[in-house]
């Protein structure tokens, strides 16, 4: 850590993502105990997924009208308590559906924030980043195995107790959260459109989104996938919290790494990455030892992957476009490709079945490998303006 400021930004990632470990592996196992089909199932998850295309950019605005960046993520987290509040009182597909996407809209853009938040505090030092995140991936691991104990000795219905306790708190993490000023002496050559228009930088977005389609399986089936093929809720925490433990490794390593390779390089391992991690799920359930190493690629497939991308753009968008960029990575990335890959994954699990579902996973990943390869040429990340 350097400085308080840091230590006040890693406290928020680790709350947060305590609340994301509690929600991500479970919460569609708690879909599935109401009743929800996996079709349904599927719908549900993709609406936070389609309310990112459109509200990241909107927090986005209110960020850069209030000039509080602190004061956005507080309010984004308030209302999120009060959304998972809402479930309490909520049955059916139709109600399950709206209170999920309002979950979706209030938090869509928390992350993209406080990322940026991250590396105006870390200014010349944004190399930091990997190990100041890695936090959030200790509080993942910790809600991970918490929660999976809790669920396998209690009904899956008590994990609306922990996700709104979980949520509330990252709400009063929220509070104590720097507050630097937005910097307006660097200004980029024109706007978000010039910026989005060139090649290179589309094909980035592109394969990016096609990363984050792949992870569309993942998200929704996996802990299902797993506890029908008999694994215990325990050991898919396990299984999860692997591959956060390999996803702090990469965060740790992530200094190292961008001194020794490019980008470009970072980002083409962790899509080739995908395309093993993905298909070895797909086909090797049966085997413990394929599905172990395939969570330890969740630290390429997310870990470096995620830390490149977000450097990235960090550098193409500066100065008073950097929240705007990060929201715009996140609508595009997240929302549009979120999106696709939860409803396809639908689609495709009955229809096809669970080794096609994570196989078309692993062609999202070979492709975007194949888009990097082809106009994704940033030579190091000192060449990206």
């Amino acid at each position: 850590m350097i400085g308080q400021p840091t230590t006040r930004i890693a406290a928020f990632y680790f709350a947060y993502f305590c609340y994301l470990g509690a929600y991500a592996p479970y919460f569609t196992l708690y879909l599935a105990s109401e009743g929800f089909s996996a079709a349904e199932i599927a719908t549900i998850q993709a609406l936070p997924q389609f309310v990112r295309i459109f509200a990241p950019m909107a927090w986005g605005w209110l960020s850069d009208v209030t000039g509080s960046r602190r004061g956005v993520v507080a309010l984004s987290c308030a209302l999120t308590t009060v959304a998972i509040g809402a479930l309490y009182f909520v049955s059916g597909f139709l109600q399950t559906a709206v209170t999920v996407a309002a979950i979706g809209m209030c938090s869509a853009a928390v992350l993209s924030i406080v990322d940026a938040l991250a590396f105006s505090v870390l200014g010349s030092r944004s190399d930091r980043y990997g190990p100041l995140r890695l936090w959030g991936s200790v509080g993942f691991i910790v809600a991970v195995m918490a929660t999976g104990a809790l669920l396998d000795i209690a009904p899956v219905a008590r994990l609306l107790w922990v996700l709104f306790g979980l949520s509330f708190a990252t709400f009063v993490v929220a509070l104590g959260l720097p507050s630097p000023p937005v910097q307006h002496n660097e200004q980029p050559k024109g706007g978000l459109g010039a910026i989005m228009r060139r090649p290179e930088v589309a094909a980035f977005f592109a394969a990016c989104t096609l990363m984050t389609a792949a992870h569309g399986a993942l998200y929704v089936f996996y802990s299902i996938y797993l506890v029908q093929h008999g694994y215990s809720k325990t050991l898919v925490g396990l299984m999860w919290m692997l591959g956060v433990v390999a996803e702090i490794v990469v965060f740790i390593a992530m200094p190292t790494l961008v001194r020794r390779f490019s980008l470009r390089a970072i980002l083409l391992a962790s899509f080739v990455a995908a395309g093993v991690r993905f298909a070895g799920i797909g086909w090797g359930v049966e085997w413990l030892a394929i599905l172990v190493v395939a969570q330890i690629l969740h630290g390429a497939t997310f870990g470096s992957f995620h830390a490149a991308s977000i450097a990235a753009v960090h550098r193409l968008f500066a100065g008073p476009l950097q929240v705007r960029g990060q929201a715009l990575y996140m609508s595009i990335c997240y929302g549009l490709g979120g999106m696709a890959g939860t409803l396809l994954a639908g689609a495709t699990w009955e229809a096809l079945g669970p080794a096609l579902t994570f196989g078309i996973s692993a062609l999202f990943g070979f492709a975007g490998a194949a888009l990097v390869l082809w106009k994704v040429s940033f030579a190091s990340p000192a060449q990206i303006r």
